[in-house]
């Protein structure tokens, strides 16, 4: 079906005709079947022209739109500005030269539609399962690596407090209500180390073989990463059998049952505890699953450099998740189109 923001005029087959390419954009191109991602968003999503006037672009190519945000850490201006500026970016959204592009306020309310329609998880699911098909992300035998790791909130509170749960800390510790003066009021505070962070916290899965990420959600930065295993295993999907690799802030009996019940192996590091210290095999063990598990700490750390992942881009959850899987699809078509020669 054409489209008037779509349609080819001269100036687009102008620039055709002398060959003007992107070689990163061209292997998404070539690794992604858009149609059916096409398809996907155009189950729930009507092009609406907006009250004060400004028209409605096509599903596919707004969606584009947020993937180039990511790959070139842009913000709702800027990706506008770049748009309007860069011919690789119309061409890989599918826009004419020779039609009006979108504002940022056109991008921002396609952003937050998609959330609404509740499309996010739906669109990441579907693009690793084309990674997938084309044998690039391999789920089968190489089990998955879970971790967690704190994103800041994009507010900063106004006011400090002083009493607050360390990350990881073993013993329960009474303390009191924490009272957060900021409009985050999704986000908590925690302690890692000597510094008090106010925010979320990603708990998320890749595969062991790869990086590739499989699947995770945000949480308050305060929520304990052994409450989060169960849920972790089920977004990544991994087959009967397979490996799961985490470090010993997942390690508790429920958590080993959980396993052993999802026939699951286990690759949980062992914990030690008060007057019980590990044994040489048990030490042995966890050495072992160290040196798979930079695996994940290299793809967080991927995250959070090459995608501004370190700090939350709008407020709450449901939008922290949402920005997550925006993160989480653009990085793997990333790291899987470097694989496409």
């Amino acid at each position: 079906m054409t489209d008037k923001f779509t349609t080819k005029g001269f100036a687009d087959y102008i620039i055709e005709s002398r060959g003007y390419n992107n070689t990163f954009l061209e292997k998404i191109d070539m690794l992604i079947d858009w149609e059916t991602i096409e398809k996907l968003i155009n189950k729930k999503y009507k092009k609406v022209a907006s009250a004060d006037g400004r028209p409605a672009y096509p599903g596919l190519s707004m969606f584009k739109l947020l993937l180039l945000q990511r790959w070139y850490g842009l913000s709702d201006p800027g990706l506008e500005e770049a748009v309007k500026d860069r011919i690789s970016f119309i061409r890989f959204g599918g826009f004419s030269l020779s039609s009006p592009l979108p504002d940022y306020s056109t991008i921002c309310r396609f952003r937050n539609n998609l959330l609404e329609l509740n499309l996010y998880e739906k669109l990441f699911e579907e693009i690793n399962r084309q990674i997938e098909s084309k044998g690039i992300l391999v789920k089968k035998s190489n089990g998955a690596i879970l971790d967690a790791t704190i994103i800041e909130s994009s507010r900063r509170p106004k006011k400090v407090v002083e009493i607050m749960p360390e990350d990881r800390k073993e013993e329960e510790t009474d303390m009191s209500p924490i009272i957060t003066y900021s409009d985050d009021t999704d986000a908590a505070w925690i302690k890692k180390g000597k510094r008090a962070y106010y925010g979320f916290k990603a708990h998320i899965s890749v595969d062991a073989k790869e990086g590739y990420v499989l699947g995770g959600h945000v949480t308050p930065a305060n929520t304990s990463d052994t409450t989060e295993l169960e849920q972790l295993i089920e977004e990544a999907d991994i087959p009967d059998g397979s490996f799961v690799f985490a470090d010993k802030g997942y390690a508790s009996e429920k958590n080993r049952g959980v396993l052993i019940n999802k026939k699951l192996k286990d690759g949980i590091m062992n914990k030690a505890s008060r007057n019980k210290p590990l044994t040489s095999l048990q030490a042995g063990f966890n050495k072992l699953i160290s040196s798979i598990r930079y695996k994940i700490e290299r793809t967080i750390g991927t995250l959070k450099r090459g995608y501004d992942f370190s700090r939350m881009r709008y407020t709450g959850l449901r939008k922290g998740n949402m920005e997550f899987k925006l993160n989480a699809m653009a990085f793997n078509m990333k790291k899987a189109a470097a694989k496409i020669e």
